[in-house]
């Protein structure tokens, strides 16, 4: 049974008790509040961090602390190309999580992904910022529209699934079930797309590894390319092994 169904079992037989001492005379009406305050800051806090897997179980780090694996979202996007160039010299093989309605008017790219040994992953087809609030089904749609455009270029179904934002909610839990993907989050964030200072941002990521990493970056921030190689040769100074994120985790890409 998920957190959330426990939480929620729990918060409603608090509730009754509560309202059972209230109605007796045994505690002010401001206890009830506060119960009520406390389960929807759990909620939303759950709802923020992908790594608490309340909602559905997402893959958040691997078992193996000899390796680490890059994951870039928003793709294809501007630098792209660059990233691609890097990684192919640099000898190492990334995810990719796309975004459908990009990665239609670009089919180039993803097949690049594909053919230099890349993982083309999901990251919803339009990515708007009302992600979160859509119905399961209007999410399983984004979803799969998405996994169709990936399967038109490359051939495959992509099974790995990484929610805009990283925000997961009941609806998306269902989406998910439905689909029959795998949640992806991370547990080393770069905000790579709020950095300013190249140096800063290579060295924030560095002091957070810890072995079993998956690092998130965004392929369409000129920063991230210019760090990409030093984040790669000073990673590998610190003795890791960039592994694909489908072997970091033992799980399957695809269908």
């Amino acid at each position: 049974m998920r957190p959330y169904r426990i939480t929620s079992i729990l918060f409603i037989i608090a509730l009754i008790v509560l309202d059972m001492l209230y109605f007796s005379g045994l505690i002010a009406w401001w206890w009830i509040i506060v119960c009520i305050a406390a389960y929807v800051h759990v909620l939303v806090f759950a709802a923020i961090f992908i790594q608490w897997n309340f909602y559905t179980k997402s893959y958040n780090r691997g078992s193996n602390k000899q390796l680490i694996a890059l994951t870039f979202d928003d793709g294809p996007a501007v630098e792209t190309a660059r990233i691609l160039d890097i990684l192919k010299a640099q000898g190492v093989q990334a995810a990719f999580f796309s975004i459908g309605k990009r990665a239609s008017n670009d089919v180039e790219i993803v097949k690049r992904w594909h053919t230099e040994g890349h993982i083309v992953g999901n990251h919803s087809f339009n990515h708007g910022f009302n992600f979160d609030w859509l119905s399961t089904h209007k999410m399983v749609a984004e979803m799969n529209a998405t996994n169709e455009v990936i399967k038109t270029a490359i051939g495959k179904i992509p099974k790995l699934f990484r929610p805009p934002y990283g925000v997961t909610n009941p609806n998306l839990a269902r989406a998910i079930r439905k689909t029959r993907m795998h949640s992806i989050g991370w547990n080393v964030r770069s905000f790579d797309t709020k950095a300013k200072n190249p140096e800063a941002l290579l060295n924030s990521i560095l002091t957070k590894l810890k072995g079993g990493d998956i690092i998130l970056l965004h392929d369409s921030m000129p920063i991230t390319a210019d760090i990409l190689t030093d984040l790669i040769t000073k990673a590998r100074q610190k003795g890791y092994t960039f592994a694909r994120l489908d072997k970091l985790l033992d799980i399957a890409p695809y269908e």
